[in-house]
């Protein structure tokens, strides 16, 4: 690039905006009895969280607006770039939580071809930086700005459940992201749940209406041991919504590698995880099969509580998958490495638990009827199979002839 184009790339470019002004009082402050946020984790109490203040730069570009959420190991903020002179999210992590294997997979998540449908579908990293402080430094990771994931929907309709079109549009979406993950990028995202699939936000008025209250009712907030703890706010019911997006690739991992290691939530560990077989893709389709009895019949297909009072354990979920199709095959068994803990070598069940009786897809489904129930429990079979390899892949899955059928 000459000279003169360098000066007049500069030239045209925008000068970043100045950040607001935010109040500094005015606000309720909480009672320091009452636990706000991330106040509740041992995360907090140990210091570990990074003190963000509304009105904040960091990274000398990302002006903190207001808070959006909080976790175990991290707060997620709005921010305005002022550089790039639009609404981002921060990711601020727990000190030092952040880890590059983390970071290399939002990397990865850009290699797959932008022409593929499911690369909108992706949630992807606009940057990723560190705050560094004394303490320890902070990993922060920047991407767009979401509105509410599939959970919030499901508490905001009254019958906490999913209509059927609306689960077929949902799915289709969620099967194209899939698609692009295993296909183009090579990672199973094996934490596939209702929290993890959000809205991309198409009514952008919802993004300045959250800063205007901030200015105008600042957000409750106390002071402990020195550092701020914000309430979080929510944003706007929005006039139109966007996309599907999958969201949150923490627990992401490499699919052309042999693994066998504990993963996925509880209730959504497939047949695999639970024997400590080796496992893959499928662990997501078996994800998606289990996380839609959440969100059409708005009851979870499995629990896994141990009758010892002990809460969830690995016998009783077997118990109940075994309830609802059957024993598993003797080769899925000899595959695994606690087979032995739950099965005789000839595949009978050894643990003084019995398996539920009276239970089905059929017996458990209740909202459709006749030819489209026929339909529904064929396509969730595609997904709910002791074996990996007998499970649908995510682009099989998308011509599955029930969720291609109109609704009149």
């Amino acid at each position: 690039m000459t000279t003169l184009m360098k000066w007049v790339t500069k030239a045209l470019r925008r000068a970043p905006s100045p950040p607001m002004c935010f109040p500094t009082s005015g606000f309720e402050t909480v009672h320091p009895a009452e636990v706000l946020d991330e106040e509740r984790f041992e995360q907090f109490k140990q210091g570990q969280y990074y003190p963000a203040n509304i009105g904040d730069v960091v990274s000398s570009k990302y002006q903190i607006v207001g808070k959006l959420g909080f976790g175990t190991t991290s707060t997620v903020w709005l921010a305005r770039d002022l550089e790039g002179h639009q609404y981002v999210t921060l990711k601020i992590y727990t000190r030092d939580e952040g880890n590059q294997d983390e970071f290399q997979i939002y990397k990865q998540l850009d290699q797959g071809s932008s022409w593929h449908p499911g690369h909108a579908h992706i949630r992807k990293a606009l940057d990723l930086f560190t705050i560094p402080r004394s303490s320890g430094d902070h990993p922060c990771l920047v991407q767009r700005p979401m509105w509410e994931s599939f959970r919030d929907l499901l508490y905001r309709n009254a019958n906490h459940r999913f209509t059927e079109d609306l689960l077929k549009v949902g799915l289709m979406q969620i099967f194209v992201a899939l698609d692009y993950l295993h296909t183009e990028c090579k990672l199973v995202h094996t934490d596939i749940k209702s929290d993890n699939i959000l809205q991309e936000i198409e009514d952008k008025s919802i993004l300045e209406s959250f800063t205007q209250t901030e200015l105008k009712c600042p957000s409750p907030r106390k002071i402990v041991n020195g550092f701020p703890v914000y309430a979080s706010r929510r944003f706007d019911l929005p006039k139109v919504f966007g996309r599907v997006v999958l969201s949150d690739f923490g627990s992401a991992v490499r699919g052309d590698t042999r693994r066998n290691h504990d993963a996925q939530p509880n209730i959504y560990r497939s047949p695999e995880v639970m024997l400590k077989a080796d496992w893959s893709y499928p662990v997501d389709i078996w994800n998606v099969g289990v996380m839609v009895w959440d969100l059409f019949e708005g009851k979870h297909l499995f629990h896994g509580n141990d009758p010892d009072g002990k809460g969830y354990s690995t016998r009783a979920h077997l118990a109940e998958v075994m309830g609802v199709l059957g024993p598993p095959p003797l080769d899925m068994l000899q595959r695994g490495k606690r087979s032995h803990e739950f099965f005789t070598k000839d595949g009978k069940w050894k643990q003084d638990l019995a398996i539920p009786t009276g239970v089905s897809l059929e017996l458990s489904e209740e909202f459709l009827t006749g030819r489209n129930q026929e339909m529904f429990l064929a396509f969730m079979r595609g997904m709910l199979q002791w074996r990996p390899e007998d499970r649908k892949t995510a682009k099989e899955l998308l011509q599955d002839p029930w969720l291609n059928d109109r609704i009149e």
